[in-house]
């Protein structure tokens, strides 16, 4: 069995969490709201329709836009103004 290197050092306390301000799907909610369009496709590369609905949603219940509404339809994520 070969050998493991490591260092243990003593720390008074954990560090906080550091939480990120926002989120990277911010922009897109803020790109509809300043539209004049009431019905938007949103694309992301690389992104499932299903898991880009979940994301908007925790987002926009987050930020309490009781305005916009998130929907999937054949695989095809939708904003909407209501």
């Amino acid at each position: 069995m070969s050998e493991v290197r490591f260092n243990l050092k003593p720390v008074e306390e954990k560090p906080s969490r550091r939480y990120r301000k926002g989120s990277k799907y911010d922009p897109i909610l803020d790109a509809f709201l300043e539209g004049e369009e009431d019905l938007v496709e949103v694309n992301v590369s690389g992104k499932d329709a299903n898991y880009l609905r979940t994301q908007l949603t925790k987002r926009i219940d987050a930020r309490n836009l009781k305005r916009v509404k998130v929907t999937v339809v054949n695989d095809v994520c939708y904003l909407e103004k209501t």
